[in-house]
């Protein structure tokens, strides 16, 4: 059955940019994180990695939000996708040359984290442009259900494709941001003109203060946050892929797309079936069987139990990622949503980026096993944490705002 969502032409192509840049990221990703362990050997360079994405979108949060509300966001995820495409040539040169070092990498990985401090933001601010709202829940399920799909493909290929050499799998990284950059500049928006109103602290916090005032988006984010930050085990990859279930580079890209594969699977599901009623029920829900399946996967020693246990968390973890989109973007006029959404790619990064430098810490700490085991604790207790501290999101029936 053909989705109706695709008789909109400007969604069709942020859908395919989503797809080709989605792939090209976790084909570059996958292979920077496995130079990075076969160069140091270290668990805490690996964090390191994770860490130098993350720094930029933290400073950079209230600046890439004015940016978002201000200029055409389609022209602003392009330039985006264009820094990316120039780092995978600064990455082929490295590797080819033989000069990519740690301190290159973690260079590498401070501009990664820069060009992604602008693109979220914009990304989810220019997604409810495309469709009428009413199905924006079903709209963000289906480029998610693509956009995993991508995700599985792309760790897949980067190891695969490695047998070639690195260079290769930079080199077709950076075809695929050039597609990306295309089809993005493809899409066409009729919009009111946006506000010229002046810079100043109010507009700058504005996002922070819209989302402190809303306590429901606030307890979905930052329970994303922290359950996602402490559960995290994306990091330790290379290590369980190499010291503990003994597989090489195409062992560590099926790890990595494993959570992608149940995230898929959940997105093709939610894109036919939104979440209709008893949201936080089912949010809450959805990230405790997500500590649950990475505690399975600290223990496990087998690579086939492992691969099931990271499928099973992402398709938990998607389920909070829609509701989560949803909300923030359901509950949040137009002319907000670069700051608002701003905001929540911080959220995001922290869970994502610092998550990983958080493994990275504590594996150096305890061991790999430990710290992914500490994390599934963790989780668990956030969630018990979370239904305490916002009851209302708890008891939050519909994804529209009620008010």
């Amino acid at each position: 059955m053909k989705n109706p969502l695709f008789t909109h032409p400007s969604f069709r192509y942020f859908f395919l940019s989503r797809i080709a840049s989605a792939v090209a990221n976790q084909m570059m990703m996958v292979i920077l994180a496995w130079q990075m362990y076969d160069l140091t050997d270290s668990a805490w360079d690996l964090g390191l990695v994770g860490l130098a994405q993350f720094l930029p979108s933290l400073v950079l949060t209230l600046v890439a939000g004015q940016v978002a509300d201000r200029l055409d966001r389609r022209l602003v995820m392009a330039w985006c996708l264009g820094a990316q495409m120039t780092i995978t040539v600064f990455l082929v040169a490295g590797t080819m040359q033989g000069w990519l070092s740690r301190d290159a990498i973690l260079l590498a990985s401070v501009a990664l984290g820069i060009a992604k401090a602008f693109q979220m933001p914009t990304q989810q601010a220019l997604a409810p442009q495309l469709v009428p709202a009413a199905v924006l829940p079903r709209a963000l399920a289906t480029v998610s259900s693509g956009t995993q799909a991508a995700v599985i493909l792309g760790p897949a290929i980067g190891g695969f494709v490695y047998v070639a050499g690195a260079q290769v799998v930079y080199l077709l990284s950076g075809v695929l941001f050039a597609a990306a950059i295309t089809a993005m500049l493809c899409i066409r928006i009729q919009e009111a003109p946006r506000p010229r109103e002046p810079v100043t602290l109010q507009t700058l916090f504005a996002g922070i203060d819209y989302i402190w005032r809303r306590k429901d988006i606030l307890g979905a984010i930052s329970l994303d946050l922290f359950a996602v930050l402490l559960g995290g085990a994306v990091a330790l990859l290379p290590i369980y892929a190499k010291d503990i279930l003994h597989v090489g580079p195409w062992g560590l890209g099926l790890l990595r797309g494993a959570p992608a594969v149940g995230a898929l699977v959940m997105s093709i599901y939610l894109a036919q079936r939104p979440i209709m009623r008893n949201a936080g029920k089912v949010m809450f829900g959805s990230v405790a069987l997500y500590g649950v399946a990475i505690l399975v996967f600290a223990v496990s020693t087998s690579f086939l139990l492992s691969l099931v246990a990271l499928a099973l968390s992402g398709m938990f973890d998607m389920v909070s990622v829609v509701i989560r989109q949803s909300l923030v973007q359901l509950d949040t006029p137009n002319d907000m949503r670069g700051r608002v959404s701003a905001v929540n790619s911080v959220f995001i990064g922290a869970s994502n980026q610092l998550g990983e430098f958080e493994s990275g810490v504590t594996a150096a700490w305890f061991g790999a096993v430990p710290s992914v085991l500490i994390g599934g604790l963790g989780t668990l207790a956030i969630v018990a944490a979370w239904i305490k501290l916002f009851p209302s999101l708890a008891r939050r029936d519909r994804l529209v705002s009620p008010s």
